[in-house]
């Protein structure tokens, strides 16, 4: 234990709860160890808030998404404020990040992709397409650009959430909770 005084010089910043704790960290699992066995994943890209990183780690834990991918712009799940908001789902919940051939990887796997993407030739959430897929990946993009145009190009299937009185998009990490109960 030490001081508040101490610990501020030590952060940087005033800490609320007194407490700063060094772990080390674990080595990144490869792709393939990640997804093993896995039937409905989430793939992550670019989604660069903690807060939504870390609420989005809970709703895959929540509702069945069985490992989380990232690729390398994302906030990092084990940053202090996606643990919190993530109810420590971050440690339950196998990860990692990715390089740009992840399509590849989960193709050569057997998975199936589905954007999440607001485009004319989207499907609905509810096609009962994507519930009968063996192994399903939920790609979420940005929170402003949303995913790549390439990215949409590569995936098997482009799809929206059905929304009423206007609303044309929901925040990713509210968009992920509806998709990951849909598709579990």
């Amino acid at each position: 234990p030490a001081s508040l005084d101490i610990l501020t010089k030590l952060t940087g910043f005033q800490l609320t709860r007194g407490m700063l704790c060094a772990m080390y960290r674990p080595p990144l699992r490869e792709l393939g160890e990640i997804i093993r066995g896995k039937r409905r994943i989430a793939v992550l890209e670019d989604i660069q808030n903690p807060t939504n990183v870390g609420a989005i780690f809970r709703s895959a834990a929540a509702l069945g998404m069985e490992a989380v991918l990232l690729t390398t712009p994302c906030s990092d799940p084990l940053y202090r404020r996606s643990c919190r908001v993530s109810m420590g789902t971050v440690f339950q919940v196998p990860w990692t990040y990715v390089d740009g051939a992840w399509q590849e990887a989960l193709a050569q796997a057997g998975f199936r992709t589905a954007a999440m993407a607001l485009r004319e030739d989207s499907i609905s959430l509810e096609d009962p397409r994507l519930k009968a897929e063996e192994k399903l990946a939920i790609v979420l993009g940005s929170e402003g650009d949303g995913l790549a145009p390439d990215t949409i190009a590569r995936c098997d299937y482009t799809v929206r959430i059905p929304m009423a009185h206007g609303v044309d998009s929901l925040n990713v990490a509210a968009a992920s909770a509806v998709a990951f109960w849909e598709l579990r």
